[in-house]
């Protein structure tokens, strides 16, 4: 199917017949806080006690927590919408890993969830690219995520779009510690 595209940091960056990637404004809070907490929960959601699941999609994803995101300008979240619909999402800002070489200007994948239906489309790679390119914006610089150590498919996009394992840290949910791992991307990275 023929898609377009328009350049990066548009409201809407690619259209096809029935789905589409637009930027998020703080009046989709509600809907970025009620698809971030059900793709975490479709994702991760067997990995946790149910308490301490519910605790940190209360913390993390709330709608208020959501609109301050989405009204930040050093923030951006684009949503992937099929039929209207949110089916997936990416979030970037400056990074806030907890690695010695994170510098003052990098830049951050915060997260990126495609709802599991969606998947296997090309979508998650396209939401990526989309925030790689905002990123990038004024330049190439070092760019950063944290990936569950666990999650082969994300570590193989991530390593398609030119990101390599530099260390790891404990990211919790409840009383659980996750082990995440951090990869970066060079400013000098070959465009893909």
């Amino acid at each position: 199917a023929a898609g377009r595209s328009a350049r990066a940091g548009a409201a809407e960056v690619a259209v096809m017949p029935d789905h589409r990637i637009r930027r998020a404004v703080p009046g989709d809070a509600a809907t970025l806080a009620s698809l971030a907490a059900f793709t975490f929960t479709e994702t991760f959601g067997d990995s946790y006690p149910p308490a301490d699941l519910q605790g940190f999609l209360e913390e993390t994803y709330s709608v208020e927590r959501q609109r301050i995101i989405l009204g930040h300008a050093g923030y951006a979240v684009w949503l992937l919408e099929r039929d209207g619909v949110a089916v997936g999402h990416v979030a970037a800002g400056p990074c806030g890993l907890p690695h010695p070489e994170v510098a003052p200007g990098d830049g951050e994948i915060k997260r990126l969830y495609v709802v599991q239906a969606e998947q296997g489309g090309g979508w998650g790679g396209r939401l990526l690219q989309t925030a790689l390119d905002w990123l990038q914006r004024e330049g190439p610089r070092t760019l950063w995520l944290g990936v569950w150590s666990e999650n082969h498919g994300a570590q193989r996009l991530y390593a398609r779009h030119g990101f390599h394992k530099v260390g790891q840290y404990l990211f919790p949910v409840g009383a659980i510690n996750d082990l995440e791992f951090i990869l970066r991307r060079p400013a000098d990275a070959p465009p893909r």
